[in-house]
């Protein structure tokens, strides 16, 4: 589910959110986890040696409808959390995470999901003389996203309560430095929560009628950059810089839909061409293709008030040189209203399970 800046990113998207919220009423869990990592990526096999196992630590602030846009939501929790993970390798190491969270409720509240986007810090990550096994973690700052299912019943006795169900952790450097094969940890997880205050918590605030709402189409114009490796293990980082332009569409409180067009250009990708064309003579690289890109996609953005949710998927629609990433891409990530206007994201652009470039952005809406 974001790096270096990321952290201060995430970590003022929270502030900023619980700052709009009424009245405050918070919770604490931990669980222990014990789990496997999947194998998404054959050249992984040889660091899955054991069952990874660790501790999830979350700080809740709970809603109870003070606000409106936590009403269609069935009053979520934001909140913190804090997670340790030792890989069960000794190439792999330990992984200590540090995330934003949300949780979402269904099923009168018995069914608790959580999604969280941070960074981690890995303690023994790959070095060309000291761990060259480690293939997956390439640098010790790596952007990390959990989910989590967990049946959770809370205030069973005097605030304490328990929850237990699945996890998923990955953890990924995005290409900001390489190798970056990353790791996607499946885990099961039970623990307990503490309700504070829980003999004072105020009732629900009802959803009331549905109004409908709704916004006519507007233009968006965005600048997208970070820095991102060629893919090759001691490549440098290059710096790249993208142009969207979209339209979109504001269908109601919750959901807007978009679709544009952008051109990237990527420093890495033109490394990568004069690399393949010097390193291999007799292969199909040139060295004179064009390492422009121009992509057309389609989105979703997930609105919680100023705070929203992105999903890309496009194409590039021009693509000279097809061996760098797959012509298919996606894009996920968190965008903040900054101003009506102005906006700011952090996002991950990716290619199935390939990552290329964690982007940050300022854009405006027109």
């Amino acid at each position: 589910m974001k790096k270096i800046t990321a952290l201060f990113f995430l970590i003022n998207l929270y502030n900023a959110s619980a700052q709009e919220f009424g009245q405050k009423h918070y919770s604490f869990d931990a669980s222990y986890f014990y789990g496997t990592i999947a194998e998404h990526n054959p050249d992984i096999s040889h660091l899955i040696t054991g069952h990874p196992t660790g501790l999830i630590l979350g700080f809740n602030k709970k809603s109870f409808g003070f606000k409106d846009w936590e009403k269609p939501y069935n009053y979520p929790d934001v909140g913190v959390s804090l997670t340790y993970q030792d890989m069960k390798n000794p190439n792999l190491g330990e992984n200590y995470g540090l995330y934003a969270h949300m949780n979402f409720y269904l099923f009168k509240r018995n069914l608790m999901f959580r999604i969280g986007q941070g960074l981690a810090y890995a303690s023994n990550p790959y070095h060309p003389d000291k761990n060259y096994r480690n293939n997956a973690y390439g640098s010790r700052l790596l952007s990390s996203t959990y989910l989590m299912a967990n049946y959770r019943k809370e205030n069973i006795f005097e605030g304490l309560g328990f929850q237990g169900g699945l996890s998923l952790i990955h953890y990924s450097n995005a290409d900001f430095k390489s190798p970056n094969a990353s790791t996607n940890t499946i885990t099961f997880n039970l623990g307990i929560n503490y309700v504070l205050n829980h003999q004072n918590l105020p009732d629900y605030i009802p959803r009331g009628a549905k109004e409908k709402y709704t916004e006519p189409f507007h233009f968006n114009f965005a600048l997208r950059s970070g820095v991102n490796t060629m893919g090759i293990i001691g490549s440098k980082q290059y710096p790249f810089l993208t142009f969207s332009a979209y339209v979109d569409k504001v269908l109601n409180h919750k959901s807007t839909l978009q679709a544009g067009t952008e051109v990237f250009f990527s420093k890495a990708m033109a490394e990568r061409i004069k690399y393949q064309s010097i390193a291999f003579p007799l292969g199909s690289t040139t060295g004179d293709e064009d390492s422009k890109r121009v992509g057309v996609f389609v989105g979703h953005q997930l609105n919680f008030d100023k705070l929203s949710v992105i999903t890309h998927l496009g194409y590039y629609a021009y693509y000279p040189y097809e061996h760098f990433v797959d012509q298919l891409y996606n894009r996920i990530g968190l965008q903040r209203k900054l101003t009506e206007d102005l906006w700011a994201s952090l996002t991950v652009r990716s290619h199935y399970a390939n990552a290329e470039a964690v982007e940050l952005s300022i854009g405006y809406r027109l």
